[in-house]
């Protein structure tokens, strides 16, 4: 007997093959729209044509997903097979059927056992081949496209489709193949059913377990379509959107979870692909309600159990949303919040939870006075008081119910709630180590001392590195898997901002629901708050939690926590680990996210080529599963290689299009990013003042334009520009704190880059000693790149104090490295100097065609465009690809041309075939 093999569908996360796709879009689409439309319609330019036009403006701008049912995406195309399929015999027409639901929305490969156990005749195929729509193979039917497989599967009557579901669903016996059993079975059946819907939850969830979340997708969807309670039709869809997501399949995850109302789902959509602090807001509201529903037994992000169980958390999930706002010290309107949570009007709660969210405003203090009745709090009570009071009403009294429903002993219930809320004593604010209550900090800034803004709001729960008693100590339990997720995205939405003051907030809604957070949160909230020690020892925590086989999400929480210790060679790792992680769970979403991380890792370790690729690849990820946000910060690391290897106009472009994005969404990250790019590119150039002037202003910008973070990366860099364009106040400044961090954490990098700013800031002889220092730690390090730099640097300040010997080594060794990364702009600097000393250095002879790899001679971009073109692919086709504009792909191949010593694109494939072949 033949072993069933049926090719598979489609695959949606690889670029399309097509070379003719980049035609039929309009080229002022935004370049993730652009990509996801030819993704949704397996890369047929017809489809993408029919679907471009039927397109919304807001779906046209991004806004809103695109569709997603076959109907919806190329109607026109569907209808034209559909009546090529009709005009085949019946007989054909069955099997091809069957073959189709074998393959379609979910390949189960059990067409041939099938065919065996219906004792079918295959002979009528032939019909089919006749006309060109499919073909039989000895593993099964394959079709001529994609469209072709949906148009056979859709032309058939519902009473046939449930007859070959449910002779799929006979023969799918074998170990393993019980959620695919499951599938066809829910797609044959007549309508609700209690016992169909179960056997489906419990299918997609092993599904889930294995790593296919485009199969528990489909299940989850089928279980809520065969539901009748409306309230289990929300939480499934919920689940089928968070499956979606995970797959890569963000334009259904959004349209399924539309229907639903899920903090946790809006929030990770807005951190992925909308405004971040809308995003950080809606993340913590369900960080709080989740940490509720477990305080007290229930699953408050799958909604588990029963639905009686669910409508009583119900209550205090809207009234620990609430708390979230009385955590970061927004009582006043939280307090309306509470009052309705606790007496159960749910909308209304929810409103004033929206409200307190977007209101500014810090309530002041009051004496603690009585508690709170039944109906709300009372009138003589102060505002914090009577919110906290509600709260623990709200909470107890949902707890409670949990009780009376569920047989849940009171330890889980109403006591144990509210212990963790501990409602007797006050909320105590907390300040800055040696300060006041009532004093303003000033927070020490990378390039000089910045005073907080006015609007920074106090903290008024401690973060987890200070311990503040409480009245009733409880001891804390680990939190559901769940919950820790959510707070790492609300900790993810405060990095793409920018705004870390809101890790603290973070910190603090952790500490008063019992969630023992991730070390990174912690490490970010100390370092914002200055304590460099203590921020060392949670991140040195955080990054030590890189082993195979991780948690993806905590493995890039790893990471950035290594990147800020300076820890290169750990980040890599973390990150590396974080993506087979996430494919081997089978959540495409976030190999593109770790991607982001690991770039930085790149930028200094001497790989620049390879990680400009591979960046390059994230990037047409990103924007395949709808994640914009994070292609904006692929596009920023992507200027930054451009401004490495000296591709002055690749820089700029991307840096403008990331910038123009990042500002539209408060994404200081990004935007950041960008503006060191554009500096660094001034700075390898010799334009020091200019590149001063870019990290001056990126030192002012806040929140949403700018990043701290980046700021600190960026000072060795200010202080050079500086130095050299002759304004040394700031740099001193800057570097004062950069210093301080770098001895913190003791990384060989910072120090050396530290020692190296000192050099640069010390006069005449001073400064060969502290070059010598910097050099020696620099060996210990994994900054390549930058050591290369330091020697530059060192060469110049030698050759000035008439070293000519010594400086004459450092130049050959810093031009050496350079030409090794690629980096032709620093190559020049090192070139420069050694022509003043003297030392003429012809440039670098380009070897005749044909003598080495061209591969070698070429950056990372320009080889992508080289092959490219070599393929046959005109210039906007590779435009499209690769997110550019045309005139730049112009300005690459011109480069590649002069590079090679050729004339055309024949001689290219040429020689790119040669030098395969080699």
């Amino acid at each position: 007997m033949l072993t069933p093999v049926n090719p598979t569908s489609l695959d949606r996360t690889s670029p399309p093959s097509r070379t003719d796709t980049g035609r039929t879009l309009d080229p002022a689409l935004p370049e993730g729209v652009r990509i996801r439309v030819l993704r949704a319609v397996y890369g047929d330019p017809r489809a993408a044509a029919e679907l471009l036009s039927c397109l919304t403006p807001r779906q046209a701008a991004g806004l809103d997903p695109l569709p997603t049912e076959p109907a919806s995406l190329a109607p026109e195309l569907l209808t034209r097979y559909r009546r090529e399929n009709r005009a085949l015999p019946e007989d054909t027409r069955l099997l091809l059927l069957l073959a189709a639901a074998d393959q379609y929305p979910v390949a189960t490969h059990a067409f041939l056992r099938a065919v065996a156990a219906g004792r079918l005749d295959t002979r009528p195929l032939e019909a089919a081949e006749t006309a060109g729509v499919a073909h039989a193979t000895a593993g099964g039917v394959v079709f001529r496209d994609a469209w072709t497989r949906i148009a056979a599967y859709e032309t058939g009557s519902p009473a046939d489709r449930r007859d070959v579901h449910r002779l799929l669903a006979r023969v799918l016996r074998a170990e393993g193949e019980t959620p695919r059993r499951s599938w066809h079975r829910g797609a044959g059946a007549l309508g609700p059913s209690v016992r169909l819907t179960a056997e489906l939850r419990t299918a997609a969830q092993q599904a889930r377990d294995a790593g296919e979340h485009p199969l528990a997708c489909a299940l989850v969807e089928r279980a809520a379509a065969l539901s009748s309670d409306p309230r289990e039709q929300s939480r499934l869809l919920n689940r089928a959107a968070g499956d979606a997501w995970q797959s890569g399949e963000g334009d259904r995850a959004r349209r399924l979870a539309a229907a639903t109302d899920s903090d946790a789902l809006n929030g990770v959509f807005a951190l992925r692909a909308g405004n971040a602090a809308e995003a950080f807001d809606a993340l913590l509201v369900a960080v709080v309600r989740a940490g509720a529903g477990a305080m007290g037994g229930a699953d408050g992000v799958s909604c588990g159990g029963g639905a009686k169980a669910d409508a009583a958390w119900g209550v205090a999930g809207r009234a620990g949303a609430a708390l979230a706002e009385v955590a970061r010290g927004e009582a006043g309107l939280a307090e309306t919040a509470l009052a309705e949570a606790a007496r159960g009007e749910a909308a209304r709660a929810d409103g004033a939870v929206v409200e307190a969210a977007r209101s500014g405003v810090v309530p002041a203090g009051g004496a603690r006075t009585g508690g709170a009745s039944a109906g709300g709090p009372r009138a003589d009570v102060a505002p914090r008081e009577a919110a906290r009071a509600a709260s623990a009403s709200a909470f107890v009294g949902a707890a409670k119910s949990v009780e009376s429903l569920t047989g849940a002993p009171s330890e889980t219930g109403a006591s144990r709630t509210a212990a963790a809320l501990g409602t007797a004593p006050a909320l105590r604010t907390i300040t800055a180590p040696g300060t006041a209550a009532t004093s303003r900090t000033t927070v020490a800034s990378p390039m000089g001392a910045v005073p907080p803004s006015p609007a920074e709001p106090r903290i008024t729960a401690p973060p987890p590195s200070l311990s503040v008693p409480r009245t009733t100590p409880t001891p804390r339990t680990p939190a559901p898997d769940h919950v820790v997720h959510l707070l790492a995205r609300a900790t993810e939405a405060a990095v793409y901002t920018g705004d870390l003051r809101r890790c603290r907030e973070a910190a603090a809604v952790a500490s008063r629901v019992g969630i023992v957070p991730h070390g990174t949160l912690g490490g970010l909230a100390a370092a914002f708050e200055g304590r460099y020690e203590d921020a060392r020892d949670l991140l040195k925590a955080a990054a030590g939690r890189c082993g195979p086989g991780g948690d993806p999400t905590l493995l890039i929480h790893a990471g950035i926590a290594a990147l800020m210790l300076g820890d290169h060679t750990r980040a890599t790792t973390a990150t590396v680990r974080a993506v087979a992680s996430a494919r081997a769970r089978g959540a495409t979403v976030v190999v593109a996210q770790a991607m982001e991380f690991r770039a930085y890792a790149e930028f200094w370790t001497g790989h620049p080529k390879a990680a400009e690729s591979a960046t390059a690849d994230a990037l047409w990820q990103a924007h395949a599963t709808g994640q914009d946000n994070g292609a904006c910060h692929l596009q920023a690391a992507l200027a930054m290689f451009a401004a490495l290897t000296g591709d002055a106009d690749v820089c700029r472009e991307r840096a403008a299009a990331a910038r123009s994005y990042a500002l539209g969404r408060g994404l200081g990250l990004p935007a950041a990013l960008a503006q060191w790019a554009l500096a660094y590119l001034d700075l390898s150039s010799g334009r020091f003042a200019a590149a001063a002037a870019r990290l001056r202003a990126l030192a002012g910008f806040g929140p949403g334009h700018g990043h701290r973070a980046i700021r600190h990366l960026a000072t060795p860099h200010y202080v050079e520009a500086a130095v050299r364009s002759g304004d040394t106040r700031i740099a001193r400044a800057a570097h004062a704190d950069y210093d301080r961090w770098a001895r913190a954490v003791r990384s060989p990098d910072d120090l050396a880059l530290s020692a190296r700013c000192r050099a640069l800031l010390a006069p005449g002889d001073e400064a060969v000693e502290h070059y010598r220092i910097a050099l020696d730690l620099h060996a210990r390090g994994t900054r390549d790149f930058e050591r290369a730099r330091t020697e530059l640097l060192f060469g110049a300040a030698l050759r000035r104090l008439r070293r000519r010997t010594e400086a004459r080594d450092r130049l050959h060794t810093s031009l050496e490295a350079f030409e090794s990364f690629g980096a032709p702009h620093c190559a020049a600097q090192a070139r420069a100097e050694l022509r003043a000393l003297g030392t003429p250095v012809a440039p670098t002879a380009l070897p005749t065609p044909g003598a080495l790899d061209p591969t070698t001679r070429l950056t990372a971009q320009q080889l992508m465009v080289a092959r490219m073109a070599a393929d046959g692919a005109t210039n906007r086709e590779i435009a499209v690809r690769l997110a550019l504009s045309p005139r730049t792909i112009d300005h690459h191949l011109r480069g590649v041309f002069s590079r090679l010593g050729i004339r055309s694109r024949i001689e290219l494939v040429r020689l790119l075939a040669e030098g395969e072949a080699s």
